[in-house]
């Protein structure tokens, strides 16, 4: 017998499974049954498609013991089990790199906590909720030595050599003395039928069957009532993905998702499509109601399994839809791929691209009706999954007109979100054009940023895209069907000749005082210029979209390598009606000059959310500015 030490993040999981997670506890069933229900999957597709495992019996159960005199609860399964070095990954360390996050994202409330359990690949330890004491027998299809595995959840565990008749794993739970509920027969059968009524293999478990009085014609009793024990199926072990849906409930569906997402929560909707034809195929995608914990991490875990003849192939497969989905959960069931399929094959299989395609599409087109018809519904949505979605814009092409369709936008002249189709009702039809700003700021901020007083002038909405991910995103899309998308910073207004020969004449009566502004600003600028697109603010930033820098940035940006590289140094650009401006064209005081060209760049850098290089220096020259006012 050897003692080994849990690793130190499996070693917090257990302590808050101990102390910590209560509200929820029937849920370590629902893992537990997961865990089986995966082990079958495995040796399935092993025996089907791998020569090692070809005279390994397949008999796919699982068996639930409740032993009330010694207070424990078995599930066995009979599946592909474990040896020694899969004892000490999966349940002495958590290889899952995202599980870390599970410990991050911890709020305090039980019953959220408890709902991530599974989402991070940790369900094995909901055990300890109910248990003082956990023993783990197990045996690896196609291998001769069994294992026991034992702990009390106290930071160690012991691994010791055992036999065992036949493959597969077994789980004994010595139950704490307030756990009783979980030695009920019907307590237990109600948590499978809520949590695992659909998985695809039959969970047995003894049950007391009451047989009545046996009497003759005068109503005498001939043999009394007795009470028989009887070993019954108590799910239905059916693919609820196959099954038609005129015959699946909602609460059938809603069994089915808590299941594969490991989720308390209710999805927030849901779509089951079957396809016939040249390729058949059968999909079951939900959305769920809160995002994943992991969601915006790079080690995600995708929420899809795929199946091939209702066999389970893998559920790690990032490829079988677009990173931009990867909030849905749910099943893929191919006909016409191969049950060896491998990674590569998958990725560049014209079945599953053909499958891949069709379900994107699907997902789409339900996104769209539910915007149309149940807006608060798709509201949920949006909030939860809005960003994500975007991405989309940058990764597929093919699709982008679609996934525009489908964002709400915050526009200059609504305070409410607008959909793009109803956006374009008012977009000038002479010109077609679309404007948007961009900026890493509030939205209010963004809304009163000084690029856009010449629309506020004109009566011209634009769209305010105040989210990081905007920045990087909406530079490449350039075009929703006959309109052009096109920045604030690049719209173009016609002017008459006489128009052009007055600013040009104005421009050339401030060229003393740009002159005088970059003195003072140096290479923080790279050129001081007047413009006519200001209203209300005296300055504002320009960028030169010309500078090879700026060129370089953007490409970088675009390719998702951000460089870290200063920005190229912006023009900042002077209203020559303001008043201020106006003044200061006319001072002779140097001094002046030399900060209010640092206080109106650094009120410029504000307005577009950018960080003050000296914040003490832009206080001492306001403080001078105003002492003089005074």
């Amino acid at each position: 017998m050897a003692k080994h030490q849990f690793q130190t993040e499996a070693n917090q999981i257990l302590n808050l499974m101990i102390h910590s997670l209560y509200s929820n506890k029937e849920i370590f069933i629902r893992e537990l049954i997961s865990n089986a229900s995966d082990a079958l999957d495995k040796l399935n597709m092993l025996v089907l498609t791998e020569q090692k495992y070809k005279d390994v019996t397949f008999t796919p159960r699982i068996d639930i013991v409740a032993n009330r005199e010694a207070k424990t609860l078995t599930i066995k399964d009979s599946g592909i089990g474990m040896n020694e070095e899969d004892l000490m990954n999966n349940l002495g360390t958590i290889a899952k790199s995202g599980t870390k996050a599970f410990l991050e994202n911890l709020t305090g409330d039980q019953k959220a906590d408890s709902n991530l359990i599974g989402q991070f690949g940790v369900g094995f330890y909901a055990c300890f909720m109910v248990a003082h004491k956990v023993e783990v027998t197990t045996k690896k299809a196609g291998e001769e030595q069994a294992f026991l595995w034992t702990s009390t959840g106290d930071g160690e565990f012991e691994l010791e050599n055992t036999t065992q008749d036949g493959h597969g794993t077994t789980i004994v739970m010595h139950l704490n003395d307030e756990e009783e509920e979980f030695l009920e027969a019907h307590r237990i059968e109600t948590i499978i039928k809520k949590y695992s009524n659909h998985i695809p293999f039959a969970i047995f478990m003894d049950k007391e069957k009451h047989i009545p009085a046996v009497t003759d014609d005068d109503g005498k009793e001939t043999e009394p009532s007795k009470t028989e024990i009887e070993n019954e199926q108590i799910n239905r072990a059916n693919a609820l993905w196959t099954i038609s849906k005129s015959e699946i409930s909602d609460d059938e569906y809603k069994d089915f998702y808590s299941s594969i997402a490991h989720s308390s929560e209710e999805p927030l909707t849901w779509m089951h499509n079957k396809a016939e034809g040249a390729i058949e195929y059968t999909t079951l995608f939900y959305i769920p109601s809160k995002a994943p914990m992991d969601m915006f991490r790079v080690d995600y875990q995708t929420g899809i399994k795929l199946y091939i003849n209702r066999v389970f192939i893998t559920d790690d497969e990032k490829e079988l839809m677009p990173t931009y989905l990867r909030f849905l959960r749910g099943v893929i069931d191919s006909k016409d791929l191969p049950l060896n399929v491998s990674r590569e094959i998958l990725q560049s299989n014209a079945v599953m691209n053909k499958i891949k395609n069709a379900s994107v599409k699907k997902v789409l087109s339900e996104l769209s009706k539910m915007a149309k018809k149940n807006s608060a519904k798709y509201d949920e949505f949006f909030s939860e999954f809005g960003n994500v979605l975007k991405e989309g814009l940058y990764s597929d092409f093919g699709n982008r007109e679609k996934i525009l369709e489908l964002m709400k936008f915050n526009t200059l002249n609504s305070s409410e979100t607008v959909m793009i189709e109803d956006f374009v009702k008012n977009v000038d039809e002479a010109k077609k054009e679309i404007y948007y700003i961009t900026g890493k700021t509030s939205l209010s901020m963004l809304k009163s940023s000084p690029a856009l007083e010449r629309f506020k002038a004109k009566g011209i909405d634009v769209l305010v895209l105040n989210e990081e991910v905007d920045t990087i995103i909406f530079p490449m899309v350039t075009e929703y069907k006959e309109y052009k998308l096109v920045a604030v910073a690049d719209a173009k207004f016609e002017e008459s000749e006489e128009e052009k020969k007055a600013e040009e004449e104005v421009a050339k009566s401030y060229e003393s005082l740009a002159k005088e502004f970059k003195d003072a600003l140096g290479d923080s600028v790279k050129a001081v210029e007047t413009t006519s697109d200001l209203v209300d603010s005296p300055v504002k930033l320009k960028e030169d979209k010309e500078d090879p820098a700026y060129m370089m940035a953007q490409m970088m940006k675009q390719m998702g390598q951000d460089t870290g590289a200063p920005a190229p140094a912006p023009i900042l650009q002077i209203n020559p009606k303001h008043e201020l401006i106006m003044k200061l064209k006319d001072s002779s005081d140097q001094n002046l000059i030399n900060d209010a060209a640092h206080v109106l760049f650094d009120q410029a850098k504000l307005f577009d959310g950018m960080e003050l290089d000296d914040t003490a220096g832009f206080i001492s020259r306001l403080n001078r500015i105003i002492t003089k006012a005074l």
